[in-house]
């Protein structure tokens, strides 16, 4: 039982993460046959949607994301550079989020007023465990792995519910703004229903990654053992 329960437990923790880069890496594959790149679909549905002073960088491995503060969709040099569904819809996708930005929708206030606690409750918990160990010397405060255990596990807790808060500008992105774009002609029928599972895949990153973040407490209770 112990062991199926801890393969539960991982599956729940990666299972998530470990789609996400499934479908990802499964549709990347270069179709010469598209009209463009992720970065050149980004720069067109910009101009044509009227983003003013949105542009588009090639980031670093991994870095798909929307900044609003500076007003810059970033794309890994895979989909910047690259012909592939993935490609396309992770463009159309952050372009989505920049879409919601720049109107001032009220969708887009979720991502400020949520993942801002979340970073800062997973740094609380982070620095607790980081304590624990010194607590225990100083004040010998009795059964401290528990109360260790406890405070770690609600940390990591809060913190994947405050990401899932940000779930409905996620989906927003994907199927309001990029899947009607993509719909529109820039992609054959019989490539949509691969898109919509890569833009649900793009929806579910945030929340993927934070529930694969709950392993770290493991890894910290280990430490403090």
């Amino acid at each position: 039982m112990p062991i199926v329960l801890i393969i539960i437990f991982i599956l729940i923790i990666f299972g998530p993460q470990l789609w996400v880069k499934y479908v990802l890496r499964k549709h990347n594959a270069q179709l010469d046959h598209l009209d463009g790149t992720g970065g050149e679909l980004a720069v067109h549905l910009i101009e044509r949607f009227e983003l003013d002073g949105v542009r588009v960088v090639k980031g670093q491995p991994g870095e798909d994301h929307y900044d609003p503060q500076n007003k810059v969709v970033s794309l890994s040099p895979d989909h910047f550079d690259g012909k592939s569904l993935t490609a396309v819809a992770v463009a159309a996708h952050e372009v989505g989020h920049a879409i919601q930005f720049c109107r001032e929708e009220p969708v887009s206030r979720l991502r400020d007023k949520y993942l801002g606690k979340a970073y800062r409750i997973r740094h609380f918990g982070v620095m607790f465990l980081m304590a624990a160990p010194f607590l225990a010397v100083v004040f010998r405060i009795p059964h401290l792995a528990v109360l260790t255990i406890i405070i770690g596990l609600a940390t990591m807790i809060v913190s994947v519910l405050m990401h899932v808060a940000v779930l409905p500008e996620e989906y927003d992105a994907s199927f309001n703004k990029a899947m009607p774009i993509l719909s529109e002609g820039y992609l054959s029928s019989d490539q949509l229903p691969k898109v919509r599972q890569i833009l649900k895949a793009c929806a579910l990153t945030y929340v993927a990654a934070a529930m694969a973040d709950i392993l770290n407490l493991w890894r910290w209770i280990r430490f403090i053992r």
